[in-house]
């Protein structure tokens, strides 16, 4: 071939990769590519009229057979790319590989340029074929007849790929596994001119696979010039014996926030939480009506010492406004009010955030913030973002007073501002009948509990086992119930958990939450779930494994979720009957 003509195809072959959309035929066909680094050439072996072929010596498949076709051997021209590791580039409608350049509408075909005989490709059903010695011209492949003729081998030049891109690159521990078995990915991708990797797109990827099978597993990456790699692929086999129910392997690697099945979690034996005196304060809780229409009181209270203040609203003011917790002074001297802890979720539309950032916040707040009030003086212990219409807050705040202090929980639109002219002017605004507002004594509960028998769970919130907590609210007078406690924090301590895996269960729906555990030394805050929702009693998500023989734990169900839910207890580690295989490398 002429290098003129050469240098002509190849830089038309570098216009279409810019300028169209590069296929990995290999992805696309749901086929094995050969690792780029693996082999200088790729040898395609296969047989007209059957499926079976061979790549490098390696069993493959065609899923469309090659075909005789008036005294023609043609072959699929996407799946023959993808089994070479060729790339195809689409552009104008037209379909691109090597020099080869194909019109599947009219099924014509011209290399480097030059049209090629009709009958050179050909449409069957949706497969489009091609003639192998055209295709082997192409790529400038070595085409070789053996066996009587009937038996024919493809050898092409890999390709050489952009210089520029980054290369990926991962292995795995073995390529056998049994079902059940952890697999070990290590990825070691990089860039010819030392750029950062900036983005890794994995498909096919599973750190375990229970059913057997032949799994396909493709790496591709992008660096910090926005250059993405070829795609690389590997190919894992699953057969055996299992070494592990999704069950048991969970409670061996999953980390805390992630989900696992367990169908048979509601059955478990419930064990028996004793209530012990501890200091305690009251919850002031703001949540009726839930969603305002006008400027007014919320809610509104005296306390003495330490309160915890919850509050839950939705702006329906059809503009925007502010929600303030407003403490004022009823002593004779001056009052100091500091805040212990904080956590608030300000403005969102999404009712499922309300409660669960509220609650990480509330465990990260240290406190400290303090004001001192004169006689008669007012000021705000908490005042949210703006909220437009239709947005949401959710506050939780512990306080401590050093005298009588009495806390108006107000929504106001914009532009008035939350002194006392105006507070004294605002409407008491009436509860809505659905929700709950009120001032409930005893807002921690204190429990002990010690496990005997595993698996075992724990049940919160549902009003029987847990009950609710009971309160008045102090505009109207009338008792209250607090169904799911909300915002009542429930000091946990759990004795002979050593080896213990903890989860959460919920048991009502949704559920987005947090909750704080102290093991030894170790303090930790889990986000409940790791994403997304809690949804089904039999997908606990997984909490903590115990390192020590007692867990604190403190959890406050979340505002916007459902109770009730349970605390499941389970053996961890290697389970009995399973292969006992522990793998422990995390690269």
């Amino acid at each position: 071939m002429p290098v003129s003509a050469l240098l002509s195809s190849l830089t038309h072959a570098a216009r279409l990769r810019s300028g169209g959309r590069t296929l990995l035929a290999a992805l696309t066909l749901g086929l094995t590519a050969l690792p780029a680094a693996a082999v200088g050439a790729v040898q395609l072996s296969f047989t007209p009229d059957q499926t079976a072929a061979y790549v490098n010596g390696e069993a493959a498949q065609f899923s469309a057979p090659p075909r005789l076709l008036n005294g023609r051997t043609m072959v699929p021209l996407r799946e023959a790319a993808a089994l070479l590791g060729q790339s195809l580039v689409e552009a104008g409608g037209q379909v691109q590989l090597g020099r080869l350049t194909v019109d599947p509408v009219g099924n014509t075909a011209f290399l480097a340029g030059a049209p090629q005989p009709g009958g050179s490709v050909v449409t069957v059903g949706t497969t489009l074929y091609v003639s192998v010695r055209l295709l082997a011209d192409a790529l400038n492949a070595n085409l070789s007849v053996d066996d009587g003729g009937r038996s024919l081998t493809l050898t092409a030049l890999r390709e050489g790929g952009n210089p520029l891109s980054p290369q990926a690159r991962f292995s795995t521990d073995k390529g056998t596994y049994a079902p059940g078995e952890r697999i070990i990915f290590t990825d070691y991708p990089f860039d010819p001119d030392g750029a950062d990797i900036t983005a890794r797109k994995w498909t096919g990827r599973q750190d375990v696979y229970f059913q057997p099978g032949t799994y396909t597993v493709t790496l591709q990456v992008t660096n910090s010039r926005g250059l993405q790699s070829q795609p690389y692929s590997r190919t894992i086999r699953v057969e055996g014996a299992p070494v592990d129910t999704p069950l048991s392997y969970a409670l061996k690697y999953a980390e805390p926030g992630d989900r696992f099945p367990d169908p048979l979690v509601s059955g478990y034996p419930a064990v028996t939480a004793l209530p012990v005196p501890s200091a305690s304060y009251p919850l002031l809780f703001s949540d009726s009506p839930e969603v305002p229409t006008q400027s007014g009181v919320l809610y509104q209270d005296t306390v003495s010492g330490r309160a915890r203040l919850l509050a839950y609203h939705l702006n329906a003011l059809a503009r925007p406004a502010r929600l303030y917790i407003l403490a004022r002074n009823l002593e004779p001297r001056a009052v100091e009010v500091r805040t212990e802890r904080l956590g608030e979720t300000a403005p969102t539309r999404i009712e499922g955030l309300l409660g669960q950032v509220t609650l990480l916040d509330y465990f990260a707040s240290t406190g400290g913030h303090s004001l001192t009030l004169a006689p008669g003086q007012s000021a705000a212990v908490y005042a949210s973002p703006t909220l437009n219409a239709g947005s949401g807050v959710n506050v939780m705040q512990d306080l401590t007073a050093s005298g009588r202090v009495e806390l108006t929980f107000v929504m106001l639109e914009e532009g008035l501002p939350p002194s006392a002219q105006v507070v004294q002017q605002l409407p008491y605004l009436q509860p809505d009948g659905r929700h709950v507002r009120g001032t409930f004594p005893n807002a921690v509960r204190s429990l002990r509990v010690n496990l005997t028998t595993l698996p075992a769970r724990l049940i919160i919130g549902d009003g029987q086992v847990d009950p609710a907590l009971t309160g008045t609210d102090m505009l109207t007078g009338r008792p209250q119930r607090l169904s799911g406690n909300y915002g009542v924090l429930y000091d946990l301590e759990v004795s002979g958990v050593a080896g213990t895996a903890v989860a959460f269960s919920p048991r009502g729906g949704l559920y987005r939450g947090a909750m704080n555990i102290e093991d030894g030394p170790i303090t930790q805050t889990i986000k409940l779930p790791r994403s997304g929702n809690a949804l089904t009693p039999d997908q606990p998500v997984l909490l903590w494994r115990a390192q020590s023989d007692r867990l604190n734990i403190d959890f406050v169900p979340a505002s916007g979720s459902n109770l009730p839910i349970s605390l499941v207890f389970y053996r961890a580690g290697v389970q009995p009957g399973f292969g006992g295989v522990l793998k422990t490398y995390h690269p």
